[in-house]
């Protein structure tokens, strides 16, 4: 078991979590995940390690409720535990000097760039942070990343915080004034991560996106996470995360994402049904209840 040591609320339906998981908080590098399940027999889920502190053993996991699991994970509390935490998985960031590195979160995509602001900087580069949320309360993470970058830019589609508009008008603006952009990390919705590779592919600046496909075993045996990058059929769980954007086959990686949306519905569904019943209240209940439930299927 993974003791809950903090748990908060960052934005709504945004939570994070500080999890004691020693060997993972050793070994950890920016890039990196993890595969976790709530409970026994739960649903297997990848979430980015936010950050991690080696000598306390913990991670940070940061995580939007998007589903049944995700809201069951967002609802611990400190003093909880999670079943099983394995990792970390993936390839570390491709962290080296471009001169001037800008780092592009969109919502929780932004928990992927925090631990690559700090890596970058470390590498002697300029880093500029460029963080996308629908309104003000929805940008995350602005105070942690503005330790690391010299300019850091909240953007909101309302204009209630920040510049008004998409990252990517932000990201064409900044390259325009400052022409020394040598790289550019970016991290959330596939819709804002291929809008961000068609920015800069005119102007072939080595950009590296980090993908969220369907994932169950992280190991590569399972095919789940398949992307076709540069014609080449390749494992996200192994063989990335994180890919060159000018070669990620954005379309198919859309279509993949929606296989399992009738079973996320049920999932969904059969959890607020549990909770309506007006059974147990507590987290400890709920999550009884949901793994008797689950254990039945």
């Amino acid at each position: 078991m993974f003791p809950v040591q903090e748990a908060c609320w960052l934005a709504p339906k945004v939570r994070r979590l500080v999890v004691h998981a020693p060997r993972v908080a050793r070994r950890h590098e920016p890039g990196h995940f993890v595969i976790l399940r709530v409970h026994d027999g739960g649903e297997r889920i990848p979430l980015t390690i936010a950050d991690s502190n080696a000598e306390n053993g913990t991670i940070t996991l940061i995580i939007q409720v998007v589903g049944a699991t995700t809201e069951k994970l967002c609802a611990l509390e400190q003093g909880d535990s999670i079943a099983n935490v394995a990792g970390p998985m993936g390839k570390p960031t491709e962290i080296e000097n471009f001169g001037h590195a800008v780092l592009v979160g969109g919502g929780v995509g932004t928990a992927v760039i925090y631990p690559q602001a700090g890596a970058l900087r470390r590498a002697g580069n300029k880093v500029s942070a460029i963080m996308g949320g629908r309104s003000g309360e929805y940008v995350i993470l602005e105070k942690e990343l503005s330790q690391y970058c010299d300019n850091v830019y909240p953007c909101t589609d309302d204009g209630s915080y920040g510049f008004k508009g998409f990252v990517t008008n932000k990201l064409k603006e900044l390259i325009e004034q400052s022409g020394d952009v040598g790289a550019v990390l970016a991290a959330g919705p596939v819709p804002m991560m291929r809008a961000v590779a068609e920015v800069t592919r005119p102007l072939k600046i080595h950009t590296i996106v980090s993908l969220n496909p369907v994932m169950v075993d992280g190991t590569g045996m399972c095919g789940g996470c398949r992307v076709t990058v540069d014609g080449q059929m390749k494992f996200a769980c192994v063989d990335g995360p994180e890919f060159d954007a000018h070669l990620v086959d954005f379309k198919e990686l859309a279509d993949r994402l929606t296989t399992y949306r009738e079973q996320e519905a049920l999932a969904w569904n059969r959890l607020h049904e549990l909770q309506a019943s007006g059974g147990c209240t507590t987290t400890t209940c709920r999550m009884a209840e949901l793994e008797q439930t689950e254990t039945a299927k």
